[in-house]
């Protein structure tokens, strides 16, 4: 079931890149970009990525959304058919459409209407927004909440510092309006929270977007709990939140070491998880 063909999405400017450089390919966030994936491998780790943010617990029964962009000029993009959990999601139910939401390929399923908003701006703005990865789990909403946002109160929210743009709410996401306003806050940005929503993560492979979502969550996770225990939080100088951004993003950081592998040998064990948690979602 197709959705009604939208005007040209979004209205604001491409962004090819953007502020800091993407999270990766050294730090924990940012498997390394394997040459030209076709599209039946990204179905095959599209499909791994749903298993395991059902596995990691960051579901929302059958809302929200991943989507990836396959080869091509179209712009097509797989995103889940409405109605299917995350744990019961595989390759082969991956729904094909373009940036109108409309499917390109036949199909049983449906599109869920706020997914398609929201992806097809970002695929359509950020040209290195292969993957898109959408969350409302409790501490992402949590900190979503919050009028300072993320804290660089861990290492691990430290890879987020001045590398994640802020959206105010503007209601459930069902209006093509939204999206001009959407991309502009997401800028060059790796990710995005959604004010009073939740949490966007972008990457060049669905690895890329996920791992950013995985310590993007903890991050806001170890918000949570630092704020509970109602003492006094220590924030470091915001030079040292850029070292350590620096150093967990793969930027030149002038340390004496560095971890070039840390992603990709992080993905790869995901992706081997996702085998034996969830073997049937190549299928």
């Amino acid at each position: 079931m197709g959705l009604p063909t939208a005007p040209t999405v979004p209205t604001a400017p491409t962004v090819t890149s953007g502020p800091p450089a993407p999270l990766g390919p050294s730090g924990p966030s940012g498997p390394t970009v394997p040459p030209a994936p076709t599209e039946a491998r990204l179905r095959r780790e599209l499909a791994a990525v749903y298993r395991l943010v059902a596995h990691f617990r960051m579901t929302d029964l059958i809302f929200t959304h991943i989507s990836v962009r396959v080869p091509g000029p179209e712009q097509h993009f797989l995103i889940n058919p409405y109605g299917l959990l995350f744990e019961e999601i595989t390759a082969s139910d991956l729904v094909k459409i373009d940036l109108a939401g409309n499917p390109v390929e036949p199909t049983p399923h449906p599109v869920n209407p706020a997914g398609f908003v929201i992806h097809s701006a970002v695929h359509a703005a950020r040209q290195d927004a292969h993957c898109v990865l959408h969350t409302h789990t409790r501490a992402g909403c949590a900190v979503a909440a919050q009028r300072d946002g993320l804290l660089p109160l861990n290492q691990i929210s430290m890879e987020f510092h001045d590398r994640v743009g802020y959206h105010d709410y503007e209601g459930v996401a069902l209006n093509l309006a939204e999206q001009e306003r959407l991309v502009a806050d997401l800028g060059g940005h790796p990710a995005l929270i959604l004010r009073n929503h939740g949490l966007l993560t972008v990457g060049r492979t669905p690895g890329e977007a996920f791992l950013r979502m995985y310590y993007l969550d903890k991050a806001c996770e170890i918000q949570i709990a630092a704020q509970a225990s109602g003492g006094p939080l220590v924030l470091p100088s915001r030079e040292t939140a850029e070292l350590t951004a620096r150093q967990l993003t793969g930027q030149e950081h002038g340390s004496d070491l560095q971890d070039d592998r840390a992603a990709e040998l992080a993905w790869a064990a995901l992706l081997r998880l996702a085998d034996r948690i969830a073997p049937d979602h190549a299928n």
